[in-house]
């Protein structure tokens, strides 16, 4: 199958599962209604045709967009890296995606949340996954906590779901904790789960308003915390997408060099 061939046909299975009709479309938005679709799919089995479509075509698509590896990539300090850049496009051993408590990706059609892209182009076995892990659970993730799938068409190998804190007006010494408890909850899953190297996004600076600078401030001192008290090797990736982000970072790790 050519990618348009494999794209047309998994729109057209998301679509009767929907009990509709696949729509006629222009190129430039085939993908949007496919990514749509995925999105407001609830958690639900697929066929193995269905999987066997669906990795051929993110794994394209993946490799056209650029995949970057961390052996390529040069460390600001031992065994920290700063890099500005699509985080599914990332290849470590783990990713984190900034989550919800329902940790099931993002529901809102081509929204353009990190959870959102994570969930598009790791395929909808992840959501699948997710949903497994709540159920056995039972409740909703607590603010802070983490958990760990596998990637599934991402090039890294897993992904650690957390929890930021959500900011309303002031920001408190409570969300700064709870922030706090989401990078050393990653890192101690990480560890636990034997990864030897792992990509942070900037949790909780998006939808969820925390504040970019006292963000990264928390990032950077909880990592050197944290492999400083417990001597773990992780190599970590603080992953921006922003110029601003970008700035902030390397100005903070510049202090801690």
């Amino acid at each position: 199958m050519t990618q348009e061939e494999r794209l047309n046909f998994l729109i057209g299975i998301l679509c009767s599962e929907r009990g509709e009709s696949a729509p006629v479309l222009s190129d430039n938005t085939r993908f949007d209604c496919f990514r749509a679709l995925v999105n407001v799919r609830p958690p639900m089995p697929v066929s193995s045709e269905f999987s066997a479509v669906e990795d051929e075509y993110l794994r394209e698509e993946l490799r056209r967009k650029g995949i970057t590896d961390i052996a390529d990539l040069t460390p600001v300090a031992p065994d920290i890296y700063l890099w500005k850049g699509d985080i599914t496009t990332l290849r470590c051993d783990g990713i984190v995606n900034a989550a919800n408590a329902r940790m099931l990706g993002c529901f809102c059609p081509n929204h353009y949340c990190i959870d959102n892209a994570i969930h598009t182009f790791a395929g909808v076995r992840l959501r699948l996954a997710c949903a497994e892990i709540m159920r056995a659970q039972g409740r909703e993730e607590a603010t802070g906590q983490a958990k760990i799938t596998d990637a599934y068409n991402l090039p890294c190998k897993h992904v650690l779901h957390t929890v930021g804190p959500i900011v309303y007006g002031s920001l408190t010494k409570k969300k700064k904790k709870e922030l706090e408890s989401c990078y050393r909850s990653c890192l101690t899953l990480a560890d636990k789960n034997g990864l030897q190297s792992l990509a942070f996004c900037c949790i909780s600076t998006g939808e969820f308003r925390f504040p970019n600078e006292p963000a990264a401030e928390i990032a950077v001192q909880t990592v050197a915390e944290y492999k400083r008290q417990t001597g773990s090797g992780i190599k970590i990736i603080f992953d921006v997408f922003k110029d601003y982000d970008y700035a902030i970072y390397e100005r903070l790790l510049g202090e801690n060099r």
